[in-house]
């Protein structure tokens, strides 16, 4: 399972949920987080239609999204979409 983080330089919500998803790596292990500057990155930010940062999709194996959040995401929100992912 990937979670995907589309962040942006000076986003202060950006590093409220790098520690969100950091804890929920934690607690996954199959979990990888990959994070991505909307700016640096911008033609995949645009396949997957980000308009916000920050944004998070979680991924199944397969690659599918099975969630995405705008905005800082709750530990909650993030380890049920985990386990919606596995």
């Amino acid at each position: 399972m990937n979670l995907l983080l589309f962040t942006s330089a000076f986003c202060e919500p950006c590093t409220q949920t790098r520690a969100v998803l950091a804890e929920v790596a934690r607690l996954v292990p199959s979990a990888t987080v990959t994070e991505m500057d909307v700016a640096r990155y911008s033609e995949q930010a645009e396949a997957e239609e980000v308009r916000m940062t920050p944004t998070v999709i979680v991924q199944d194996a397969a690659g599918a999204e099975v969630f995405r959040a705008v905005g800082v995401p709750t530990l909650q929100q993030v380890l049920v979409a985990a386990a919606k992912a596995v």
